[in-house]
């Protein structure tokens, strides 16, 4: 039997379309992947098609998948720099109860919605562990007949970050909105509002904190975010200190763009060499 996760990321993976074909994607894929390159153990709970080969892009990560008749699936098109998306799928929710019994101690779990399939009390169910939140799917909509994402306001975060310890988002999911910024900063004793190139504010008990991105050759920013929330997520836990784990957290995410997908993510040794001579 594997040995219990250090990390626990919870989410559906998903096949973003591209022109060739599909791309395996989704939180899931890019945080835990991280956490393995990193050095730690990882797991991921997710749902999709039970045909849905896994192994391979997520090789060395525990994976429990859920059964679904479906995967859920992106269409990104961009025009003149904005993106439309569309959602031709949708997968099966999960729920505790697909938790396996010994995921749930783990040190850190990160859940990681894309279509709201997880249920908005799930972060209460980890007391033992540092729970970290990335809300895309709580902050998305969808209509049926055209399929276009639109943006819907968090209903759910009250209950969601009443048991969470850590809340990372763009400052695109929320339009820059500081009235909700405000507010969520309030709900949560750690969050992180990520701005691309030009890093991050970190606010602890409400108070914020920039912290500058390290400088990267940018080839690629897909994944960015979740890449950045999974490593501060691992380093926050073992150092305490939320601003050096941000600091770590740009380093790890500075790897990841200056390639496509999940093709530069970083050794736990490439990060703190980088970071010696920043």
């Amino acid at each position: 039997m594997p040995s219990p996760p250090d990390f626990v990321v919870i989410g559906v993976v998903t096949k973003d379309i591209t022109p060739t074909g599909y791309t395996i994607g989704g939180t899931v894929t890019y945080a835990a992947l991280t956490a393995r390159n990193l050095g730690y153990r990882a797991a991921v709970l997710t749902s999709a098609e039970p045909t849905l080969d896994l192994n391979a892009v997520l090789a060395g990560v525990q994976v429990c998948c859920v059964p679904s008749p479906a995967t859920t699936i992106f269409d990104n098109q961009y025009h003149a720099g904005h993106r439309r998306q569309y959602l031709h799928a949708v997968a099966e929710p999960i729920t505790f109860a697909h938790v396996p019994a010994e995921w749930r101690q783990a040190p850190v779990i990160h859940l990681g919605p894309l279509v709201r399939e997880l249920e908005a009390d799930l972060a209460a169910r980890f007391p033992h562990s540092l729970v970290g939140v990335t809300p895309q799917g709580w902050l998305r909509t969808w209509d049926d007949t055209d399929r276009l994402v639109r943006p819907r306001p968090w209903l759910e975060a009250p209950t969601v970050l009443a048991h969470s310890d850590v809340l990372v988002f763009s400052e695109e999911d929320v339009t820059s909105d500081p009235t909700v910024i405000a507010t969520w900063a309030r709900m949560v004793p750690i969050m992180i509002v990520t701005q691309g190139a030009r890093g991050a504010d970190v606010y602890v008990q409400g108070v914020p904190r920039h912290v500058p991105a390290f400088p990267a050759q940018e080839v690629d920013p897909t994944g960015a975010g979740d890449v950045f929330a999974a490593a501060f997520l691992l380093r926050f836990r073992e150092s305490n200190d939320p601003y050096e784990a941000a600091r770590f957290a740009h380093c790890v995410a500075a790897f990841c763009v200056e390639g496509p997908g999940t093709t530069n993510l970083p050794t736990r040794e490439q990060v703190e060499q980088r970071m010696k001579t920043v």
